[in-house]
């Protein structure tokens, strides 16, 4: 689980990250026109460890259940891109550089898990 820090990221943190130590020059945002408060997509982020912690209570749900069960894990709250890069500049004590491109065919405007499923 987590993030390959030498590989090519796949996800917003590690992205954001890389702008912040001047890896990258700028973080790409795509799309500032959703229908959303900010305009950018929203979704749900959960910490690398958090995620751990719903599988190991997902196995435990289904030890005690045979079948097949789906479990959603994640923070089961949304949260936009340009909030996540302001919190992150604002924790970390250094500006983001970011620009905004054109939105990625298929990306939604907001939406984040619902894990109550997947509580202790």
């Amino acid at each position: 689980m987590g993030e390959d820090p030498q590989g090519i990221p796949n996800n917003l943190m590690p992205y954001i990250a890389q702008v912040a130590v001047g890896r990258r020059d700028s973080l790409a945002i795509f799309g500032n026109d959703y229908p959303t408060e900010d305009g950018t997509g929203v979704r749900d982020y959960i910490h690398v460890m958090d995620l751990a912690d719903g599988h190991v209570v997902a196995m435990e749900k289904l030890a005690n259940k045979p079948g097949v069960h789906i479990y959603n894990l994640g923070a089961g709250v949304g949260s936009s891109v340009l909030d996540v890069v302001n919190a992150f500049s604002k924790a970390c004590g250094k500006p983001v550089n970011y620009h905004f491109a054109p939105r990625r065919e298929g990306d939604l405007p907001a939406y984040w898990a619902d894990a109550s499923k997947s509580r202790p």
